[in-house]
């Protein structure tokens, strides 16, 4: 007990209760401090919360306002629904393939172009008389050749000078110099019997000679049956490259569908690769079937027998036979035309032989015309390109040269651009 009352007793005591006191000053802070954190972690969960309350209340207050939330939660419940009951019922399950089929279908659709042969796809090609009214006026517009005559005619008095025009003229549109050298004598002979320049009359004149030197008296028709009056007749179309031949013999069918005859097209030009396949374009167009061999450069004379022979089990009125473009100086390609015609004639006579000439060739058709005349026997002539043109003279001089009728006349690309050839209307549209 003296210890504790000596200095050094003293001493120890107040340091013992310094210690003291500071811890429990220390545990008092720390108890503050705790409950501080307390409190802020508090504030810091209950301001969430609050947030979340606030964005309900707004998204209950927005809801009246907008209701289509709803049906997209909904969906993946009614897809559960169908779900669940294409389970139950499995006999039912081809029919959810509905939707991927009407898919298939609409994908199905850009290959529509390949009904052209179906029966509704099918063209209607105009008839002849509409044909020939059109060209009438189509010609008309482009008959340079006639325009020339008559802007010379009408200059009243002719002299020297516009004889030898009118001369010139006749000659440059390849009216041949024996038919031209014809009709300037007979101009001049007329207006001296008649005493007069006058336009109106030369030009009546000059009607009158052309049409008498195109011949309208010539047999004019195709020739689509057989000498007994059986069929199928048969068409041979032949020329040289870039006349418009396939094309002209789908012209051709398209002119006897419109009256009422039914025909095949047979595809024996066999080096052009693209020939059969335009033939066989032209025939979907208007349901003419083709027959074409799938072998590239196969035999001609062969596809045409084949064309022939379809022909006749089928009971069909008419054979055209497109064959390849030859050059008329060529003499094997000539020979192997020649080919053709036989081998088709060991199953029926061939009825008609068209030529197809390109009326701005001039007289290079001139010279075409006189060979394959030797071949094949020429029967008939298809003058292709004749608008824009003034060379209208070599209708008169072709005829003149192979006393062969100029049968069909194409002034234009269109499908229906292709129409029987009629004198008088001829003249006339030159001259209009």
């Amino acid at each position: 007990m003296d210890f504790l009352f000596s200095p050094l007793g003293i001493v120890v005591i107040v340091l013992v209760l310094a210690v003291i006191g500071t811890g429990s000053a220390l545990a008092v802070r720390s108890a503050k401090a705790k409950k501080q954190l307390e409190s802020s972690k508090a504030k810091q969960i209950a301001a969430p919360a609050a947030e979340v309350d606030g964005e309900e209340a707004s998204a209950a207050a927005a809801q009246p306002e907008s209701a289509e939330p709803e049906p997209l939660a909904a969906e993946p419940e009614v897809q559960k629904a169908e779900s669940a009951e294409s389970v139950e019922k499995p006999s039912e399950a081809p029919a959810a393939k509905e939707p991927s089929e009407a898919s298939s279908e609409e994908e199905a659709q850009p290959a529509a172009p390949e009904q052209e042969s179906s029966p509704d796809a099918l063209e209607t090609p105009e008839p002849a008389q509409g044909r020939m009214q059109r060209l009438r006026s189509r010609l008309a517009k482009s008959g340079s050749f006639g325009k020339m005559l008559l802007g010379v005619l009408s200059r009243g008095d002719l002299s020297a000078e516009d004889w030898e025009e009118i001369e010139d003229t006749l000659l440059l549109a390849d009216l041949g110099i024996a038919a031209t050298d014809e009709l300037m004598e007979e101009l001049r002979t007329q207006a001296k019997v008649l005493g007069t320049s006058d336009p109106v009359k030369i030009r009546e004149i000059l009607r009158t000679k052309l049409i008498e030197l195109v011949n309208p008296n010539l047999d004019r028709s195709l020739h689509l049956e057989q000498a007994d009056g059986s069929k199928p007749g048969i068409v041979l179309a032949v020329g040289v490259n870039g006349t418009g031949k396939t094309t002209t013999v789908g012209k051709i069918a398209r002119i006897l569908v419109a009256e009422n005859q039914s025909v095949v097209l047979g595809a024996a030009d066999t080096f052009r690769a693209a020939a059969a396949d335009q033939l066989e374009t032209w025939g979907n167009r208007v349901g003419v079937e083709v027959v074409r061999s799938d072998k590239e450069g196969a035999d001609p004379a062969a596809v045409a027998f084949d064309a022939v022979k379809y022909a006749k089990d089928k009971n069909l009125d008419v054979v055209l036979v497109d064959t390849a473009g030859r050059l008329q100086n060529k003499a094997g390609l000539m020979d192997e035309l020649g080919k053709v015609k036989r081998v088709i004639e060991k199953s029926a006579p061939v009825t008609e032989t068209l030529l197809v000439l390109d009326a701005t060739t001039g007289q290079n058709g001139m010279q075409q015309a006189k060979v394959f005349s030797e071949v094949v026997d020429v029967s008939g002539i298809v003058l292709t390109k004749l608008d824009g043109t003034a060379r209208g003279g070599i209708v008169v001089s072709v005829q003149r040269e192979l006393s062969v009728p100029v049968k069909l006349v194409g002034l234009g690309e269109g499908p229906d651009d292709l129409a029987p050839f009629v004198p008088e209307d001829f003249v006339d549209a030159l001259l209009k």
